[in-house]
């Protein structure tokens, strides 16, 4: 026969697991809602003066040019600048899986890799003259990514 030390023993042990569980999936929705909190921050920079005038002169320029000294005379190395760190950071946050790929990817995905296939031979050159090898890579990681998802047929939205 069950005395009641085994019941409440019983009880005790599936209310720990009831609150582990909870815990597990209240921590998984906690994560889920910081991804969509920055990926809402980032889009909102998007959308601030600052960025879109340097988006809208970027997407005018022929960007035929990767000669440093002629795009800061012109200024516009600070405009291509304002873009690729804008990029680079989405990219670095996917690589440290604090942005969910599929998110950025439905929200950016036509801006990303139009301008990285513009705004490549400049971000190469920023490597060579900044001898920073290491430059852009997060933008570049975003970039090979979502191709490689396109390749494979993965609905990006």
């Amino acid at each position: 026969m069950v005395d009641i030390t085994e019941i409440s023993a019983i009880v005790a042990a599936a209310g720990v697991l009831v609150g582990v569980v909870y815990y597990i999936l209240e921590i998984r929705h906690q994560i889920k809602m910081r991804q969509i909190d920055l990926l809402a921050r980032l889009y909102s920079t998007m959308t601030g003066k600052e960025w879109m005038e340097a988006w809208g002169r970027v997407n005018a320029y022929d960007m035929e040019t990767t000669d440093m000294g002629k795009l800061w005379t012109e200024n516009r190395l600070v405009d291509a600048n304002i873009v690729i760190m804008y990029f680079e950071e989405l990219g670095v946050f996917v690589q440290m899986k604090l942005l969910d790929l599929d998110q950025v990817e439905k929200l950016l995905h036509r801006h990303i890799e139009r301008m990285w296939e513009m705004l490549k031979p400049l971000v190469e050159e920023f490597r060579t003259v900044m001898k920073g090898p290491q430059l852009g890579q997060g933008w570049e990681y975003l970039y090979s990514e979502m191709k490689k998802r396109e390749q494979k047929g993965v609905d990006s939205g």
